[in-house]
């Protein structure tokens, strides 16, 4: 393509050969793949590589000759009022990133999208967004953030998140919604891994304490600024979301209504029983028996309206709304009844009961279930059948295990036999103390000479004499004897007269 260009435009040269620059212009559209009328940058946009920003132009339409290579579209602060399914000329395949924020749409059609099938990141906060009809995203299957914050939106129909499948963050704060999207959970075509939720800033009153139990264990739910009625299982819920340092209530503790001293504190609190301590337990039980788990700490019967939440490995279940044909009912004293354990039941249970005060550290209103064979598990330690001496049986020989491999490491690193032979004359019998080379070739001993090949490392420890007991102790070596050159120096050099006296060793 270049060369073709180039000489097409070679016969268009002046005055030597000099291109004009709309023909230099021309060569370089062609030569990065790009047609001409694609290449080109509107009036008052900015276009840098793959990123184009039209903002701030007062554009109550887009251009038709929108560069369609941009992987980011930046068309915030403009008058934009409607996007219609040919707002944009042609496709943008490559697009990424779109902001649309701070214009003044009212209205999106649907399939509006359709021509940003590859869009990851969707700004459309700072409108005038009244609603969000069904499908109005449809064709952005590969969204993961969405903004909508700062619109008026009072309403969202089913099926509005439709196609969205991989979308994991969407701001909604500073509208006016007065109940929770919780389709954005549960709707077949809706979102499949939502793990950020921001809430905040709406008209929420109420909210189901029930499903934000079940919902918070997947993401973050920013609720704060909410005119939230405190009733005690709000109250509850809070109090849980605190001791779990649930981050979107740590982050604002200070912008939900129940806080402090305020609210019905004195309605809820006296259902605790005074002094009695949250300490984490253990239960085990054989599967298909019954089993009774009380709510620590909990102990009054439950008066109407004051629910009591048991949060169990797979579901939530509440006081106030049981159904008597389920495995696991909740009493209204609190306690979770489980009726015919399964395997599958084992893990973490806790109860979510309001309790007008902060939890300390060392409480836990968590107890941990273990389903299991109660004839081949130790009773010490447990509310029915402890495991605390499996703990300690583990933890046992787990250490044992450790101290046998130390044992065993030592044994190699200092016991494993040296073969040293004796030296000619009958002089020694073996290695001892007197040895200053630990398994060297004895014909470099015996001739006293030994040529340094690389680095030695001489051994010098006091060991027993092998002559008899009383005898005169002769040097194991003469140190001052010793070249000092051929020790510090690697390569072919000899050391000089490394033992003088054959007497000095023995």
């Amino acid at each position: 393509m270049c060369a073709i260009a180039s000489q097409l435009l070679g016969k268009t040269g002046v005055r030597g050969g000099c291109w004009s620059p709309a023909a230099a212009a021309l060569l370089l559209a062609l030569c990065l793949g790009f047609p001409p009328s694609v290449a080109t940058c509107p009036p008052c946009c900015l276009c840098a590589s793959d990123i184009i920003s039209c903002s701030g132009c007062n554009l109550s339409a887009l251009p038709s000759d929108l560069p369609s290579y941009a992987t980011r579209l930046d068309l915030s602060h403009n008058a934009l009022a409607v996007l219609p399914v040919d707002w944009i000329a042609q496709p943008f395949e490559r697009l990424t990133t779109l902001v649309l924020g701070r214009n003044s749409i009212t209205r999106i059609e649907v399939n509006a999208f359709a021509v940003t099938p590859h869009l990851l990141h969707l700004d459309l906060s700072s409108n005038r967004l009244t609603a969000l009809n069904s499908s109005v995203f449809a064709g952005l299957k590969e969204l993961k953030e969405l903004l909508l914050f700062g619109n008026q939106i009072v309403q969202i129909n089913p099926g509005a998140f439709n196609d969205l499948h991989s979308l994991q963050r969407i701001y909604l704060s500073g509208n006016r919604l007065t109940v929770l999207p919780l389709g954005l959970y549960w709707e077949p075509g809706g979102p499949r891994n939502l793990t950020f939720l921001d809430m905040s800033y709406n008209r929420l009153s109420e909210v189901p304490v029930q499903i934000l139990l079940s919902l918070s264990r997947q993401g973050g739910i920013y609720l704060q600024e909410n005119p939230l009625g405190c009733d005690c299982a709000l109250l509850a819920l809070l109090e849980y979301w605190m001791w779990k340092q649930y981050r979107p209530l740590v982050d604002f503790r200070g912008e939900y209504p129940c806080r402090g001293d305020s609210g019905p504190v004195s309605e809820c609190s006296h259902q605790v029983v005074s002094g009695m301590p949250l300490e984490a337990q253990t239960y085990q039980v054989e599967p298909g028996q019954w089993l009774s788990v009380p709510c620590p700490g909990y102990a009054s019967p439950a008066q109407e309206g004051l629910g009591v939440f048991w949060v169990t490995p797979k579901t939530v279940v509440n006081s106030s709304t049981n159904d008597l044909s389920a495995r696991l009912i909740v009493s209204p004293n609190g306690t979770l009844v489980i009726q015919g354990a399964l395997m599958e039941d084992s893990g973490m249970y806790g109860c979510v009961a309001p309790r007008g005060r902060r939890y300390d550290p060392k409480e836990s209103p968590e107890i941990n279930l273990v389903v299991g064979n109660l004839s081949t598990a130790p009773a010490s330690g447990l509310a029915h059948g402890g495991s605390g001496a499996e703990h300690f049986n583990t933890a046992f020989t787990t250490l044992a295990s450790c101290v046998v491999s130390i044992i065993l490491v030592l044994l190699y690193l200092y016991l494993t036999p040296c073969r040293c032979r004796d030296k000619r004359g009958g002089g020694s019998r073996g290695c001892g103390g007197r040895a200053f080379v630990l398994c060297s070739d004895p014909r470099e001993v015996e001739s006293g000479q030994r040529r340094s090949n690389g680095k030695r490392v001489a051994f010098l420890e006091p060991q027993a004499e092998d002559s008899e007991i009383g005898g005169p102790k002769t040097p194991g070596m003469n140190l001052g004897q010793i070249t000092t050159e051929g020790i510090l120096k690697n390569g072919s050099r000899t050391v000089g007269q490394t033992l003088t006296d054959s007497a000095h060793m023995a």
